[in-house]
């Protein structure tokens, strides 16, 4: 018997097929191949079509049944992660009604600040434990300001897992966890978030039904089994945005574990048993997969919007087509640490909430012709993602955490060791690596509810260690990041940030 994750990203849709009985990954395998496009029709707007992703999550699941060469009969079971913070609209008819605003576009800032002002920033951080900010309500809240006509026709506004779950089942839910993410959920009330609704005059009735992220959230239909090649009847079970579950992929699920990722963006992602957040909403708080009013599981949230698509950005602009990652990390491997001088501000992706929202761009600094070369570059890329982590992360060590160890999946920027070892050095904790994938943990997440296991801790079982990075004493680490850091102060304006 098997179960299927997919995780529906801003790059790729990634489909991973497990064994239920031993929790072995099968496969993964992702489309498209190269990068799926985001639409940016103005600064800091960022929009996809909802029907690519559905297009590349049928071809990647044909791929890997193809590939695998299993009876699909035998799959018993789906789940689904996927990019947090979008909205997708869609009418009566399930017909979707404009391009999803996604997690990195920055016209509802002035939206959610002015909301913050309003409601005032205790009720927002109490109830919300967010400012309401660029998320989700407050991207609704720009349609009906801004696209009244679209808005007039909304039957239901969806994250973009939820959207899949539609696609997939005919049917329309969504989760706390998810609304949470959305700002569209009370913690004090442990119900819908209606002070904000009604403070943006957003209909209640939008919001679609709301189900436990384990649960049995639909099946698969038959117009969607002949497109995907999936069994018809088979239910989704689990559904979360792709932080908490990439955080559950690395079994963190209790207090005090700590999660990291660097992909499009970069992600490290802490748990606490306490409804807490950061007074200057620089980090945000969600209902983490396993949360309950009974049992609060919080997952804090340190989101650093330049990450990997500022060093996709340079493979593509700066590296020769046949320069591969690695290519490119041997190169990097060949600089001495702190690149000889270069540094790079990576904050080239729309407002960076750990920067109170401001849109500031990315920089290269002393950059000198005779002496810095494409490996300087590659190096003090990788330097200047690492030192966003850095950086970011003193909030959460500010918020009471207590980082020892990160777990870190082996799937993106933590592959390269300039990359992990800056961050370990300079945190001076433990970076342990495992094999896993967000699509394979949302696949294991699904025997929960499907009856193949008892928890979740016993779904995720213990994923293989690839490596750990250990903390070094070398001053070189930090005196490139002070030197970095000024940059970014000075590019502030402030001297000095908060």
């Amino acid at each position: 018997m098997y179960l299927i994750g997919y995780d529906i990203g801003s790059s790729s849709i990634k489909v991973a097929l497990v064994d239920a009985k031993s929790g072995e990954t099968i496969s993964v395998v992702q489309a498209p191949e190269t990068e799926m496009e985001i639409i940016a029709k103005q600064t800091g707007w960022a929009e996809q079509e909802p029907a690519v992703w559905w297009k590349h999550l049928c071809a990647a699941t044909k791929k890997i049944l193809a590939a695998t060469n299993i009876d699909p009969e035998l799959i018993r079971g789906v789940g689904i992660a996927y990019q947090m913070h979008g909205l997708v609209v869609v009418d009566k008819n399930q017909q979707v009604l404009r391009p999803a605003i996604i997690w990195c576009d920055s016209r509802a800032v002035p939206i959610g600040d002015q909301a913050f002002q309003e409601l005032g920033e205790s009720t927002c951080l109490n109830n919300f434990l967010n400012s309401p900010g660029n998320f989700t309500a407050s991207k609704l809240k720009w349609v009906k300001d801004n696209e009244p006509a679209i808005y007039q026709r909304i039957d239901k506004m969806m994250l973009p897992g939820d959207y899949i779950g539609m696609k997939l089942t005919g049917q329309i839910c969504t989760t706390p966890s998810g609304l949470s993410e959305g700002i569209l959920w009370d913690f004090q009330k442990g119900s819908i978030a209606t002070d904000l609704l009604d403070h943006y005059g957003l209909k209640e009735e939008l919001i679609p039904t709301i189900v436990p992220t384990c649960s049995n959230q639909g099946t698969v239909t038959a117009e969607a089994a002949k497109m995907t090649g999936l069994p018809v009847g088979i239910p989704i079970t689990y559904r979360a945005g792709d932080q908490p579950n990439n955080a559950l992929s690395l079994n963190v699920l209790e207090p005090g574990e700590i999660a990291a990722t660097g992909g499009t963006s970069g992600v490290v992602y802490g748990v606490i048993d306490k409804a807490v957040y950061d007074k200057a909403s620089r980090v945000n708080s969600f209902a983490h997969v396993n949360y309950t009013e009974d049992q609060q599981r919080i997952g804090v949230l340190l989101c650093i919007n330049g990450a990997g698509i500022q060093y996709s950005w340079m493979k593509q602009q700066i590296a020769n087509d046949n320069v591969s990652y690695l290519d490119m990390e041997q190169m990097a491997s060949s600089v001495p640490i702190g690149s000889e001088g270069l540094r790079i501000l990576p904050f080239g992706n729309g407002a960076e909430r750990m920067l109170s929202n401001e849109s500031i761009g990315a920089q290269i600094n002393n950059l000198q012709f005779n002496r810095h070369k494409q490996a300087h570059l590659y190096r003090a890329g990788l330097e200047g993602i690492a030192f966003s982590f850095v950086y970011g992360i003193q909030l959460l060590k500010d918020m009471g955490f207590d980082i020892d160890v990160m777990r870190v999946g082996n799937d993106n920027l933590f592959q390269s060791k300039v990359f992990a070892a800056t961050i370990a050095n300079l945190v001076d904790c433990k970076i342990t690596i495992v094999e896993t994938t967000g699509a394979a943990g949302a696949a294991k997440a699904a025997g929960l509810k499907t009856g193949f296991y008892k928890t979740l801790k016993e779904a995720i079982g213990s994923n293989g260690e690839v490596m750990t990075y250990h903390p070094e004493k070398n001053e070189a680490y930090e005196k490139a990041y002070q030197m970095w850091k000024s940059d970014l102060e000075h590019l502030m304006g402030k001297g000095k940030v908060d």
